[in-house]
């Protein structure tokens, strides 16, 4: 009897999580896996906003972000809004999976070491997992690259950068991080499940390079388009 539960779950088949047909992609059906808001190949290559010919944008040429690339599969709009939402605060792990995959499709540069973005241990402790560290563990299983969860740690954490207006975001997460491992040489990967202004990278990145990463790049699920 113990195996009924077990059988059933085999011969169901898996419903999709956005409109309840049969999912053939991943925990989605075919169509609304077509659906999701897939950003364009011709983006920035360091903050990954989208740029006819995919030149590097105004914004990054008169500022130059610490990090030198980023790349994300998705634009941060409905439906994928609704999955990341699932799977970051109702807790629907096996999420990570799709989002990782999608994500390793759009990937273009070579790393020696993936980092997800720290939490605090209060976040973590409230929300039980780091959304980034999952995406990172299948990251790294798929690639062979090193997965360094322990790296960086982030010691203060300001207003969720979600609730603050774009301008004051860099300010938020001054001084947030604490890399303690030696990264002499090594060519960085930083995991997130969404870049919005890009600060918190940033921030992050400047520690890491001066923990010795001799290059840093972005690998997001997806990036917030300006409205």
């Amino acid at each position: 009897m113990n195996s009924c539960p077990n059988l059933i779950q085999h011969v169901l088949p898996e419903a999709c999580l956005l409109c309840a047909g049969i999912a053939t992609e991943r925990s989605l059906c075919s169509a609304c896996y077509q659906s999701l808001p897939w950003l364009s190949a011709e983006r920035c290559p360091q903050c990954a906003l989208p740029v006819p010919g995919g030149a590097i944008c105004g914004a990054c040429r008169r500022d130059a972000p610490r990090y030198a690339r980023s790349s994300a599969a998705f634009a941060y709009a409905w439906p994928l809004a609704a999955l990341i939402q699932q799977y970051k605060y109702a807790g629907n792990l096996a999420l990570a999976t799709l989002l990782a995959e999608a994500m390793l499709d759009r990937l273009v540069e070579r790393a020696d070491l993936i980092i997800p973005m720290p939490l605090t241990l209060a976040r973590l402790r409230s929300r039980g997992f780091n959304q980034a560290l999952e995406l990172a563990r299948v990251v790294s299983r798929r690639t062979g690259i090193a997965l360094a969860p322990h790296a960086c740690r982030r010691v203060r954490d300001g207003t969720p950068q979600a609730l603050l207006p774009w301008s004051e975001r860099a300010r938020n997460v001054r001084g947030a991080f604490v890399c303690d491992a030696n990264l002499a040489g090594k060519r960085v990967a930083v995991i997130d499940d969404v870049m919005t202004t890009g600060a918190t990278l940033n921030e992050l990145a400047r520690n890491l390079l001066r923990a010795g990463a001799l290059e840093v790049f972005g690998w997001m699920v997806a990036r917030t388009l300006p409205t």
